[in-house]
This record gives structure tokens, sequence and C-alpha cells, in this order.
């Protein structure tokens, strides 16, 4: 799922079920060894001690309960709880926090069951971590009010994204939009004449209508002309020609596309059928898998069809960067019937993060974690990620990466990377509309000093 890009209501949680498909890399033997304790490049993220006795909730003298938050109940996606349990077993078979066990619950919120599930964890855990809903919204006044700390592997709406006591462990970029340079290299770089004539078509919701206007003001601060915008519903379409044809009759280039890729296989193929190659398609992170490029098939070939990870490492070169390998590896010991996904890597950023602020604390409350975990100006997982400013949540991200599918599979086009894998320090853009703002403690009355 994109972190920052809002999910869409009715074809979101579509989409958020096909995240469940592995996006191109095959585990190992099972029974290989994995290295304990440290994680890519950042050592003793796990280990043995001798806790200090704490009076926070959710923490025992050899446990921390954490809530994963998920729609798993609806998406029947269990990524979220694989991602959990995975690291717990890896960091409590190092030693766990200092000689605790993390102990994860997931909490599923079926979709429209955000604040119960919120209100459960307020009552038990210590803090979320590794999770998120299509929803999130929903639950943000009650975890602020309790004062619940959250390490989000996902985060969707405009009131969620960089709320208060919330790390977002690849970065929240509040105000921004973090495809500003993607967008600018495919218009400006790799398909110059396009940026004449670009659209979007998204699936029809209250908040398909923000994400449509925060996009059609990137697209044209980064140089691009908007000639077509429609809508979809939110079920699907059962004849994508009308569109198709639509898209044809107003010689569009480039096509940002905002909902389930299911949706947008069949667009592509209608596309192909009637002859009209588009110089360019963003289908979003959300068709990273293999499920998309199945569905797709043959259209890929005529269809120049993109995402951008937003600075994760792709799957697809695990072999050449460790961290990314290592999650490859512990799932294969751990979960070996589960799949690593992109939300997997970035539910792992998250655990990662929480481990090594709980780690720091001398007594482990939420306080301490929390600040330990906004510490990092250049975070980057261990290498799962490229380095971002967890310091200030409203830091622009630094760093692209596209992907591209192809009838062989995802690959990586030439974007011009000039940081590993990595694009950085290209154009950014703080919007100029007003969107919303995240929920703050000031807005119930609450500071920082009150959290303990």
């Amino acid at each position: 799922m994109r972190p920052v890009r809002p999910l869409i209501i009715g074809m979101l949680v579509l989409a958020m079920a096909g995240c469940s498909a592995r996006s191109g890399d095959t585990p190992g033997d099972s029974t290989a060894a994995v290295t304990l304790k440290d994680f890519g490049t950042l050592k003793n993220v796990c280990q043995t001690g001798t806790p200090k006795a704490s009076t926070s909730q959710g923490v025992t003298g050899t446990e921390i309960k954490l809530g994963v938050l998920s729609d798993v109940g609806f998406t029947k996606n269990p990524e979220f709880g694989n991602a959990a349990k995975v690291f717990s077993a890896w960091c409590n078979d190092s030693g766990g926090i200092n000689g605790r066990k993390l102990v994860p619950e997931v909490r599923d919120t079926k979709l429209m069951e955000v604040r119960q599930r919120m209100l459960e964890a307020c009552q038990k855990d210590f803090a979320l971590v590794g999770g998120g809903t299509a929803l999130d919204a929903m639950g943000v006044k009650d975890r602020l009010s309790c004062l619940l700390p959250e390490f989000s592997a996902q985060t969707s709406q405009v009131q969620a994204l960089g709320s208060d006591l919330q790390v977002v462990s690849k970065g929240a970029s509040v105000g921004h939009n973090v495809y500003a340079g993607f967008y600018s290299w495919l218009m400006k770089e790799a398909f110059p004449s396009s940026a004449a004539s670009v659209g979007l078509i998204a699936g029809d919701s209250p908040v398909s209508k923000v994400i449509n206007e925060q996009t059609k003001e990137t697209l044209a601060a980064m140089g691009g002309t908007i000639t077509y915008t429609d809508l979809y519903p939110a079920r699907g379409v059962a004849d994508w020609t009308p569109y198709a044809q639509d898209i044809k009759n107003k010689k569009l280039k480039g096509l940002v596309f905002l909902g389930d890729y299911r949706q947008l296989a069949k667009l592509l193929q209608v596309l192909t059928d009637i002859d009209y190659k588009l110089d360019w398609v963003d289908a979003n992170n959300n068709a990273y898998g293999p499920a998309f490029l199945k569905l797709a098939g043959p259209a890929l070939t005529a269809q120049a069809t993109f995402a951008d990870l937003s600075g994760i490492h792709p799957l697809e070169k695990a072999a050449e960067n460790p961290a990314t390998k290592q999650v490859v590896d512990l799932y294969a010991k751990y979960a070996p019937d589960a799949e690593v996904t992109l939300p997997t890597l970035r539910a792992f950023s998250a655990w990662v993060l929480f481990a090594t602020s709980a780690r720091d604390c001398s007594e482990l409350t939420r306080k301490c974690v929390y600040e330990n975990a906004v510490k990092p100006t250049e975070w980057t997982a261990g290498g799962l990620q490229a380095p971002v400013d967890l310091s200030k949540t409203t830091a622009p991200l630094k760093c692209f990466n596209a992907v591209q599918a192809t009838a062989k599979g995802w690959t990586v086009p030439d974007f011009k990377p000039n940081s590993g894998t990595y694009r950085c320090g290209g154009p950014v853009h703080k919007y100029a509309g007003d969107y919303g703002k995240p929920l703050t403690l000031a807005m119930l009355g609450k500071t920082m000093a009150d959290v303990k």
C-alpha cells in the first residue's frame, strides 16, 4: 500500500487485499541459519539483558504487549500479522528487548471497527506497531486520548498521517506529495512530450476527490497539463470501453490510476484492444506484485506501466541488499508459507524502529520510546529504505525509486538513480491547497507532558 497516498474507500480495500501477492523474490531454505541480534547495518537490535522494573501498561518483567491494527477480517490479507509474527519470533530468539519478549496481538479492525479495536488497544497495549487500516482516521482521537504511541506501517487518511505520537518509519512527509520526483522524471525526462496531456482516473468516493486534487496540483507543479479526469464506480466497471475511448479521443499521453489494480488491468487491455498506446501509466504501488502482472498480461507490452516505491528497496533486487535479503530469509525460517510484500518491508521498518527505540530506554516508558523514535534524521531501517528524517513529520521525502511492470515481471527502469538504487535530491512539492490536517494532542487539550 502507499503509506502516504490515502487509500480509496471501496476499491481501496480490494487493493489492500491484493498486496498479499509476492513481489518477485523467492525465499531460501527454511532450515537455513539466520543472523540473530543484528538487522542489516544495525547492531544488537534485539538482545538479552536484565530489564529494569516498569509501571507502563502492557509491560511486565518478561513481556511487552503490542497491538497490530489490521483489516484482515475484511481483506483476508494477513501480511501485517505475518510481519509481526516473523519479527517478534526473530527478536525473541535474539533475546528480546533487553530480555523482554515481544508479544504482538493482531487487532482486527474489519474495515469499520477501527474505534472498537483502538479502545481495546488503549486498555491493554504498550504501543501499536507495524500495522495499518484503511479508515485509520476513525481511531486517532481515541489513540491520542489514551496517549498510545503508534509505529505505523501504513497510514491512509489525512487526519491520521503525521498525527501526534505517531511515527511513520518511511517518513510522513505531511503537507507534501511524495511522488513529485517520480512525476517530474516521467514528464520531463522519460517521456517529455507527455507533459502536454496528462490525466487521472480514480474510484468514486469522498476520499478520492481529495487525492485527485492533490495529484492534479502536483502534476501541474511538475510541469504537466491536465487534460482528462474521471471517476469510476468503487464497485468496479464491467466494460472499460467508454473510458478507453474517451482517453483516446483526448489524445492522452500520461495517466495516473488511483484505484484497484484489477480494474487497471482491464482498462489497459481495452486500450490495447482499441489500438491506443499511452506514453506512461502510473499504476501506483498497490499494483506492485505478480497478481497485477498476470491480469494485465500482454497489455504491458503495449502500455508502459510504472510505480514509485517511494524509497523502499525493490524485492526484485533483494539479493543485492542485505537488509531486504534478511527479511526474505527470516520469512523462510519463521513463516515459510507467508508472502513477502511491499507492506511487509514497511512493517519491518516500523518494527525495527520500535525495537531500537525501546532498546535504548533505561526504563521502558511510552515517552522514552517515542522520543527515541523521532531522533533519527536519516533512518534507513538498517538498509531497507532510503534515508528519511523522522525528527519532523513535515520533512519531505528525499528519494524515489521507480519500477516497471512488464510481461516478464517487475523490472527497474533507468530512472537515473544517484544514490544506490534510489534517486535523491530531486524536486519536492508542498501543497498549496488545504486538504486537512493531522490530529494533535493540543486539539484534545493534552500535551507531551501528559505522556508517561
